[in-house]
């Protein structure tokens, strides 16, 4: 296996020997350099340090990850940044992979599970640990799984006239327009509208109209 050249980005000294001591156990690990933040790492870089990979926190007091991930990417496309951060929301590791991030790691991560990212990602490959990928499989399980609390229109007390009108609501329909369909007075029609607001607790007829979808009363 070829032997693969990593610059090192962690601003927690303690942390970063830590990681340190474990990549360079691996034989085809060689850790060019370690350093305190982003702003270091771009200076190396630019000085002719040339690394196949950079691992980076994101969380750091000078010149964070996010913003080293953007320069390395678009000053040296060659290198593969990598991120280690104790960070797990959606937000950072999108923002991660959409500024050029080409894996992504949390810091509890497993010491095999970093030695395959960083050999996978050297190769070519992209990687996101298997706890977020797992989580964010769970969160799409859930979302399918969801079904709303439907609720009985005799619970809102609406009107069998009060549904017909909510159900042209739904289909797009104006106050005019339903009040010409069911023959009644746009005003009776503008009561009747009011009504349905006021028993669903909605703030208007989008809201309305959202509130009937997700409670069954409209499909």
């Amino acid at each position: 296996m070829s032997e693969v050249h990593i610059l090192l980005v962690e601003d927690h000294l303690v942390v970063r020997n830590g990681i340190k001591l474990l990549l360079e156990a691996q034989p085809n690990f060689s850790v060019v350099a370690d350093v305190n933040n982003g702003s270091e790492a771009l200076e190396l870089l630019k000085k002719g340090v040339k690394p196949d990979i950079v691992i980076t926190d994101l969380n750091m007091k000078e010149f964070d990850g996010m913003f080293l991930i953007e320069h390395v990417t678009t000053e040296f496309p060659d290198i593969n940044v990598i991120v280690l951060s104790m960070m797990d929301c959606e937000q950072h590791v999108s923002k991660s992979f959409e500024n050029g991030a080409k894996g992504y790691l949390v810091k509890n991560v497993a010491a095999d599970e970093l030695v395959f990212c960083i050999n996978h990602v050297a190769k070519g490959g992209r990687y996101l640990c298997e706890e977020l990928s797992m989580n964010y499989v769970q969160k799409s399980i859930d979302r399918n799984h969801y079904t709303p609390n439907l609720l009985d229109p005799q619970e809102l007390e609406l009107t069998s006239r009060e549904l017909e009108i909510l159900e042209l609501l739904g289909e797009g329909l104006t106050n005019l327009e339903i009040s010409k369909k069911l023959f009644l007075s746009k005003r009776t029609v503008e009561g009747h509208r009011q009504n349905l607001i006021d028993k669903t607790g909605s703030k208007n007829t989008p809201a309305l109209i959202k509130f009937a979808v997700l409670n069954g009363l409209l499909r």
